[in-house]
């Protein structure tokens, strides 16, 4: 199918992790809106809450994986299936991740190594089996969600910051490597967004006030569409030459 803009991704298929909810729904959506087929990495599949339905009402097919990040074998199945059954695997969103709060002084060591695993070792391994298909394909784009929390430090948030640092380093490290086999990697770095999973935090006056102080620009708690934008950005012809880059979608707050 030809392309009419370069945003346009008609006739490419997508795999988002984490796609139930949040982010990964809102940018699951626009990458449908965008042309794209989309897989759903899920780890509960009865659970879409009806996101097949919205991409299908978009005229694209959906396809919903059980994929538990954690669990690698089970998204190495997830991502087979994908290029099985929707015939290809163009671009894939390393979404899925979170965290467990605490002063660095008492992390506990099973809990730091559970950090990891979910953010920064899922991501890794995802990455590399979903680049041998792209490999093969010779062609591909991986969008790797980071967070404005590797790149300051967020007090009580030590293994989740360092989790996310390492993301934005290991996107450097591949988009190197792979580079030779047509694959792009590139990552977002969202400040806080307003999601169902933000809203206990952001709910606090204090800790709402004092964000929207520290997201120096523009004063103001971002909305999901603002990343979902900039993923289709990256996953699109129109950064065809952008690969190794962390965008940094915080209103100012690293700038500062």
């Amino acid at each position: 199918m030809q392309q009419t803009s370069p945003f346009d991704l008609a006739g490419s298929v997508a795999l988002v992790t984490g796609a139930g909810r949040g982010l990964g729904r809102a940018i699951a959506l626009d990458l449908a809106k965008a042309g794209a087929d989309v897989a759903l990495g899920l780890r509960d599949p009865a659970s879409d809450h009806g996101l097949v339905d919205e991409i299908a009402a978009l005229g694209r097919r959906a396809l919903v994986v059980a994929m538990d990040v954690r669990d690698l074998g089970q998204s190495r199945v997830a991502i087979d299936r994908t290029v099985e059954e929707l015939g290809s695997l163009d671009i894939l969103v390393n979404n899925a991740g979170g965290g467990i709060a605490g002063p660095a002084i008492d992390v506990s060591e099973d809990d730091f190594d559970a950090v990891l695993a979910f953010n920064t070792r899922s991501t890794f391994f995802i990455s590399q089996h979903a680049a041998k298909h792209m490999r093969s394909a010779g062609s591909g784009v991986i969008v790797n969600v980071a967070s404005q929390a590797g790149l300051v430090a967020l007090p009580g948030e030590s293994s989740y910051c360092i989790s996310k640092a390492a993301i934005i380093h290991m996107t450097k490290c591949h988009a190197v490597e792979w580079g030779e086999y047509g694959i792009r990697v590139n990552a977002v770095a969202p400040t806080f967004i307003e999601t169902d999973g933000t809203q206990s935090a952001l709910s606090d006056p204090g800790f709402h006030a004092d964000t929207v102080e520290r997201i120096a620009a523009l004063h103001r708690i971002g909305v999901p569409a603002e990343v979902s934008g900039a993923v289709v950005f990256l996953a699109s012809p129109a950064a065809s030459l952008v690969t190794g880059a962390t965008l940094a979608i915080d209103g100012g707050w690293t700038a500062r």
